[in-house]
C-alpha cells in the first residue's frame, strides 16, 4: 500500500477513535447527570409539598439546561429555606460540592431569618443527605466573597435576583456587586444559572423590582457589564397565565398567596409565576 494513504488512513482511523471516545464521555458523563437528578428528585428526604411544585419548577430540566454534573463544584446562593438545595445536595454529595451562600447570621428582612432557620433546621434533619453542604454569607454589601477566585465550576440562583435591586431596605442597589462576586468565583468556561420572576416590558419595569418582577433584559444587562456572556434563554418555566398585575405583586401566586382566602382558587389556576431561565458563561 501506498505510504502516504496508509498513514492517510491510520489518522482517520486515529480521529474517528477519538471521536468515538469523546462521544462516549460526554453521553457517560450525561447519563450520569440523568442518574443522579433522578434519584435526587426522586428522594424520600422530599416533601410531598415540595415535589408537588417539581411541575411549576422544572429541576431537571432546568439544571440540565444549565449544564449540571454531579461532579461540579457548585454554589447555590440565597436558597432560603432549600427547596434546591434538596436536590442539589444528594446529586452532588458522592463526586461534587456544594456551597450553601445563605443570608448573614443575622438579616434585616424577617423573611430572610425565618428560611435561613428553617435551612439551618433542613440540614440539621439528615446528615446523609445534607451533611457534606457548607453553608457560606452572602450579603449585601460586605459579605461578598463566595470563595477563592477561579474555583467554582456552576453558580446557580433562584427567584432572588429582582432582590438585589431594590436594596434590601437601603436606598442602594447591588446588582453589580452580585454579579461581579459571582463572575469572580466562577471558573473561566464556568457558567451562572439564573431563574427569576419575568417582567415582560423593560421599559415600564418597577426600577426597585418591588412586585418580585424584572426583565430579561435588566438581567442581562448586569450580567454582561460583569463580563458574562449570554449562552442561552430557555422558556423551562415560563407560564403564559401569569398576568403580572396581583394585588401582592409575585407574592399573590402560589406557593405564598399572599392576599389569604381572596380569591385563592383564582391564583391557584394561574400557578407559580412566569419566570426567566437564563445560562450566562464567564469567558474562557
Amino acid at each position: 500500500m501506498n505510504l502516504k494513504l496508509l498513514l492517510a488512513n491510520t489518522a482517520r482511523a486515529a480521529f474517528s477513535v477519538a471521536l468515538a471516545l469523546t462521544f462516549f464521555a460526554f453521553t457517560t458523563a450525561a447519563a450520569q447527570a440523568d442518574s443522579s437528578l433522578d434519584a435526587a428528585i426522586a428522594g424520600e428526604h422530599r416533601s410531598a409539598e415540595n415535589k408537588a411544585r417539581d411541575q411549576y419548577r422544572h429541576p431537571k430540566e432546568t439544571l440540565e439546561f444549565f449544564g449540571f454534573r454531579p461532579d461540579m463544584t457548585v454554589v447555590e446562593i440565597w436558597p432560603g429555606a432549600g427547596w434546591y438545595t434538596e436536590i442539589l445536595a444528594p446529586a452532588l454529595k458522592e463526586e461534587g460540592k456544594l456551597f450553601a451562600a445563605q443570608y448573614s447570621v443575622n438579616p434585616k428582612a424577617s423573611y430572610q431569618r425565618r428560611y435561613f432557620g428553617e435551612f439551618l433546621a433542613k440540614l440539621g434533619s439528615n446528615a446523609k443527605v445534607y451533611g457534606d453542604v457548607e453553608v457560606i454569607h452572602f450579603y449585601f454589601p460586605y459579605q461578598m466573597n463566595l470563595g477563592p477566585a477561579d474555583s467554582v465550576d456552576l453558580v446557580v440562583t433562584f427567584r432572588n435576583a429582582h432582590n438585589w435591586v431594590t436594596g434590601q431596605g437601603t436606598d442602594a442597589h447591588f446588582g453589580p456587586m452580585a454579579f461581579k462576586a459571582i463572575f469572580d468565583v466562577l471558573k473561566p468556561g464556568g457558567v451562572l444559572g439564573l431563574v427569576d420572576h419575568r417582567w415582560g416590558d423593560p421599559a415600564n419595569e418597577d426600577p426597585r423590582a418591588e412586585n418580585g418582577y424584572i426583565s430579561e433584559q435588566r438581567i442581562i444587562d448586569f450580567a454582561t457589564a460583569a463580563g458574562f456572556e449570554l449562552a442561552g434563554r430557555s422558556e423551562i418555566n415560563a407560564n403564559p397565565k401569569d398576568t403580572r398585575d396581583h394585588p401582592q405583586g409575585v407574592w399573590t401566586l402560589p406557593p405564598t398567596l399572599a392576599t389569604g382566602d381572596a380569591n385563592p382558587d383564582k391564583y391557584l389556576a394561574i400557578g407559580e409565576s412566569d419566570r426567566m431561565t437564563l445560562k450566562f458563561v464567564k469567558p474562557e
